[in-house]
């Protein structure tokens, strides 16, 4: 039996999405190549990805970070993520954790175990013969790599995601992203 190879990813870019209404491409990439795999995520957890990916801490703690908390408190530790499947656009993935001399495989969305990744210095890894496949959205992003410098495309990024939850009526999710607003036209200034 062959063994699949698998190569570490590292996020390149996080943009708006122009055909789905909502949501964001999350680009993947191997170091070195131009190898890429975009995988569309929603709102919410693109906002977490950008924090994590800005070191931004929010007043509260956002699942990911709850999440990260409770493993650390209990003495397990995230090896590494795996998106081992792409299925009708779908990307799944698993998380691979250590507790004593046990490791775990736990099946997790692909945005979350991103995430939770960052968030634990954990390898992001896939499967070559995924990476070789073009999964590639057409050209579906547009404006700036959100967690590029602090740039007038994050400012609208939050901008967008601030409106949606006022639209949405998720008040406490509006005043995280107002204050992160806020926080960065600041340091602008």
């Amino acid at each position: 039996m062959n063994e699949r190879k698998k190569v570490e990813l590292q996020i390149t870019s996080l943009s708006n999405s122009q055909t789905e209404a909502g949501a964001f491409i999350m680009v993947l990439s191997e170091a070195g190549t131009q190898r890429k795999l975009p995988i569309a995520i929603g709102a919410s957890e693109a906002q977490a990805i950008l924090f994590e990916l800005r070191g931004v801490n929010t007043p509260r703690p956002l699942t990911h970070v709850l999440f990260a908390s409770v493993m650390i408190a209990l003495g397990i530790r995230l090896l590494r993520v795996v998106i081992y499947k792409v299925e009708n656009g779908v990307f799944y993935s698993y998380l691979y954790i250590r507790s004593n001399e046990v490791i775990l495989r736990v099946d997790s969305r692909t945005s979350d175990a991103v995430a939770l990744a960052l968030r634990m210095k954990a390898p992001i890894l896939t499967y070559e013969d995924i990476l070789n496949k073009d999964h590639t959205p057409a050209p579906d992003v547009h404006g700036s790599e959100a967690f590029a410098s602090p740039s007038t495309g994050n400012a609208t990024w939050l901008k967008e995601a601030l409106q949606k939850a006022i639209d949405q009526e998720d008040y406490e999710q509006a005043a995280v992203l107002r204050d992160q607003l806020n926080h960065l036209q600041q340091t602008k200034s």
